[in-house]
Order: structure tokens, then sequence, then C-alpha cells
């Protein structure tokens, strides 16, 4: 009987996480593979009334290296490879580092707050994610994308509605949702129906 309560407060737990929005990020960077060069992560607010967001940088992994002191600007906190947590509090919000590419990387987004999981449908700017990578440590030389203009090798954004949409510029780059409360809860559910029928049984 004491698996029940656990079951549900295990339920309540997922239900609170499912306005999560989770990507996984895969990086080939196998032809730049050796360059000394730059990562830069970004998370800014629109320039008109924006509702608080926030958006975490997990399980970074490369076989890679980074490389020299860290840049942070804005409402960041963390470095890699641990969590990096940024807020659209402050007009702009940047991660930069030094980093040697090796045949990969990888990483996870995650996006939550009010924006995502609330939005108030006053606000008239939703938020934006970049990510770009360099091929010199000053981050004046974008590589692997088709974006010209800023060097991004793919962005999201927070819409007004909480979705978001995803602009990819670089055919080495794959940003693929993740299953984040709602399947969890499916799980859970799942894990009730067959103790329920445990219990009947005995």
């Amino acid at each position: 009987m004491r698996l029940l309560p656990l079951l549900i407060a295990l339920l309540c737990t997922m239900s609170v996480a499912s306005a999560d929005v989770m990507y996984e990020v895969t990086v080939n960077t196998s032809t730049i593979s050796g360059t000394g060069g730059s990562l830069d992560f970004q998370f800014n607010p629109g320039p008109l009334v924006t509702q608080a967001a926030s958006l975490q940088i997990l399980g970074f992994s490369s076989n890679g290296l980074l490389a020299g002191s860290p840049l942070p600007t804005g409402d960041v906190s963390g470095d890699l490879p641990s969590t990096l947590t940024f807020d659209n509090l402050t007009g702009y919000n940047d991660y930069f580092e030094g980093f040697k590419f090796g045949s990969s990387l990888v990483f996870d987004l995650r996006l939550y707050g009010p924006a995502v999981s609330s939005p108030d449908k006053t606000s008239t700017s939703g938020s934006t994610f970049a990510f770009s990578m360099f091929s010199d440590a000053a981050g004046t030389l974008p590589v692997l994308t088709t974006d010209t203009t800023d060097g991004f090798a793919f962005t999201v954004n927070v819409n007004l509605n909480g979705t978001t949409t995803v602009t990819n510029f670089s055919k080495q780059t794959s940003v693929v949702p993740e299953p984040t409360g709602f399947v969890l809860m499916g799980t859970v559910m799942a894990l009730m129906v067959t103790f329920r029928r445990f219990q009947t049984k005995r």
C-alpha cells in the first residue's frame, strides 16, 4: 500500500513539469575537428513587452575541449560543462567560451517559466534562444551555418502563446523535441493501473 502514495506524489510532480519544453541538440563537427574556435549561447527578450522565461543548457558533452575563461553577460549563471541557466530579464543574456572542436557535441535545451507554462496574453514580444559556433576565438567567423547575417546554427523562439519554434541554419545540427511531463505522466498512470491489478489479485 505504500507504493500508491508514492505514485500519486510522482504524478503530481510530473504535472508541474509538463509545461517545460525540451530539445536534444546534436552537432556533427567532424569537418572542423581540431579547429580552435568558440561557442556562443544567447537567450534574449524581444524589443517590446516580454513575459518572463528561463532556459537551461543541460548535459553538455563533447570530445572537443573547452578553452579559456567563459564570458557570461546579463542573466546567466553556471559554467560549461555543468548546467547553464539563462533568464530573459535583461536585454542581452549571453554565454561565450573558447572551444577546440572535436567530432561532435551534444546538449539538452530546457525552456520553462511563465511565458511557456501560462502565457499572459498581454505581452507583445517573445524571447529567442540562439546557438552559434565560430572558427576563431573572437567569435567573428561563423562555421557550419548558412546564416551569414548573425551566424546562428539554430534558434528557438518562445512564442506569445507559449509554443516554441525552431529555425535550423545548419545541416550538421539536429534539434529534436524530447518528451517531458506528459509522457512521464502516462508512464506513472500505467504503473498505477498495474499496481491496482496486482492489489486486486491478492
